[in-house]
């Protein structure tokens, strides 16, 4: 009979969660997550095969965190719902947002193809946005996404203008938004 896991998985991937949100995901390891559970690394390995397999749990529950912030804020603007989910995520986990948006990461790849499409269906469910292809839509989505990005490691690093607080920061993400949506539709006209 294998040995009972002294610690759930669910235990192991929050404290390599933890590890992950303060120092960063290149610095999670077997023998840190054993620290942090005040364990050898043997009860880790009843649990997981590798740091690799841990890592990929790691990145599954930063993607489930930020489709609940996504989530939680579902007002119909897709571009505004993700601004405010992804500036949530920076100011609570800069490390990771840090991690993410700077870091080569081979774990995000199908994760990223996955979002784009979940993405691309919110915006065909905005009325605003109906008369777009799909195509005219991923552009418009890199657009906003580039954008995004950039307001959202600004956040992370605390790099906007003190008195730029997140409600300014919305107004910016909405102002921006509107302007990539015109300027699309001024395209779209021109080519017709």
């Amino acid at each position: 009979m294998p040995p009972r896991p002294k610690f759930s998985k669910e235990q192991i991937i929050n404290s390599a969660f933890h590890i992950a949100k303060t120092e960063g995901l290149d610095n999670v390891t077997i023998r840190k997550i054993a620290d942090h559970l005040g364990s050898s690394s043997a009860p880790i390995y009843v649990n997981f095969n590798d740091v690799d397999e841990v890592k990929r749990a790691v990145i599954h529950k930063v993607v489930e965190l930020s489709q609940q912030m996504l989530q939680e804020h579902q007002s119909g603007n897709p571009f505004r719902d993700i601004g405010i989910a992804s500036l949530k995520m920076a100011m609570e986990y800069p490390v990771l947002i840090r991690d993410f948006a700077l870091e080569p990461n081979e774990y995000l790849k199908n994760y990223d193809e996955e979002m784009v499409r979940e993405l691309v269906n919110m915006m065909q469910k905005d009325p605003g946005l109906e008369d777009f292809t799909e195509e005219e839509l991923m552009a418009i989505l890199l657009k906003m996404r580039i954008f995004q990005t950039g307001l959202t490691l600004m956040a992370a690093n605390g790099l906007q203008p003190e008195e730029f607080d997140f409600d300014q920061m919305i107004k910016l993400l909405d102002s921006v938004a509107e302007d990539v949506v015109m300027a699309a539709r001024i395209r779209k006209g021109e080519k017709q």
